[in-house]
């Protein structure tokens, strides 16, 4: 639940930018002036090695801040690099949409209104994607698949879960952990399953597209690098789980071959002549066990890596309360 003893309640939106220059005063005019329960809205924007205009452009709309990467570092790590500025910047609610205006700016108020209700932590909008013109029925589809995965494998009830328009408080910011390089929005919605942060949606209407995605080339990119994502994120908190549904496929098959082994021992009576099923179904067994004991040693290191994001938390807290002290 987000307290704030202080009058000053400050809200920064941070907009991750690669060649904005065209788009980016669209977003930022549309911001609102006043939203109720924030007292101060400052503007971020990460600079992800855009070779255009975007920073000048910038510093015409009178962004509060400018964070440069040298070179496209990729949108996980401008989002990751614009949630840290925007913490070191004594952000209470750090709200991200995207430079290319396709989140509806005003709906930032309503976005953030469960943050400030102490309803939830993170927030993230629902685009309504069935909704959208723009979107093939095939897009629509995986769009819905995707997102019924990550409900599945976070324990959430995020209906949109590729929307990159969503809020966080100050202390749900400061335990995203970002490690992949692909995309910030799974990642964080497993994250915040398994860390037990309260999470809601919000629907939203989206704006007119203004241009392509540039985070993929095609669908199926998007599809190979979401599930490479997914896999890599739920065997991080849940190793055990994952190598034991992997060692119960080998396992599985074993039993099976000495069921047939079996069979044709005891109704066909010519055991002898499947004794390579035998000796296949031992060695996955013997895969399966192994797989399952590579779970209990991946168990371990997740317990251990547990253990440093709570002190690494704790280090961040005491940097940030330096800083604003």
């Amino acid at each position: 639940m987000l307290i704030k003893e202080k009058n000053q309640m400050k809200l920064i939106i941070q907009i991750p930018c690669y060649n904005e220059e065209k788009t980016l005063p669209l977003v930022i005019n549309s911001i609102p002036k006043k939203i109720k329960g924030i007292d101060k809205i400052e503007t971020l924007i990460i600079d992800d090695g855009s070779k255009d205009k975007t920073i000048e452009i910038a510093k015409k709309l009178k962004v509060d801040y400018i964070v440069k990467h040298h070179g496209n570092k990729g949108l996980a790590r401008a989002f990751a690099s614009g949630i840290e500025a925007c913490l070191k910047n004594g952000a209470d609610i750090i709200v991200n949409t995207d430079g290319d205006n396709q989140y509806p700016q005003a709906e930032i108020g309503r976005l953030i209104e469960p943050i400030l209700e102490g309803k939830a932590e993170i927030v993230v909008a629902d685009r309504q994607t069935d909704r959208i013109k723009e979107f093939s029925p095939v897009k629509k589809l995986f769009q819905k698949v995707g997102s019924y995965l990550v409900r599945i494998l976070s324990g959430t009830e995020i209906p949109d879960a590729p929307s990159g328009f969503r809020a966080y408080s100050r202390e749900a910011a400061m335990q995203m952990n970002i490690v992949t390089d692909f995309s910030y929005v799974i990642e964080t919605i497993i994250q915040a399953g398994k860390k037990r942060i309260p999470i809601a949606s919000v629907p939203v209407k989206t704006n007119p597209k203004t241009r392509d995605s540039r985070l993929f080339k095609n669908i199926f990119q998007h599809i190979k690098k979401s599930g490479a994502t997914m896999v890599r994120v739920f065997a991080m908190y849940e190793p055990l789980k994952s190598f034991f549904y992997i060692s119960l496929f080998f396992f599985t098959g074993g039993f099976l071959l000495i069921l047939r082994f079996i069979y044709f021992l005891i109704f066909m009576h010519s055991g002898s002549g499947h004794l390579q099923s035998l000796i296949l179904a031992a060695i996955l067994i013997i895969i399966g066990f192994q797989v399952f004991l590579m779970g209990i040693l991946a168990d371990a290191v997740a317990a251990n890596r547990k253990l440093q994001e709570k002190i690494l938390l704790k280090m961040v807290k005491i940097e940030l309360d330096e800083k604003q002290g």
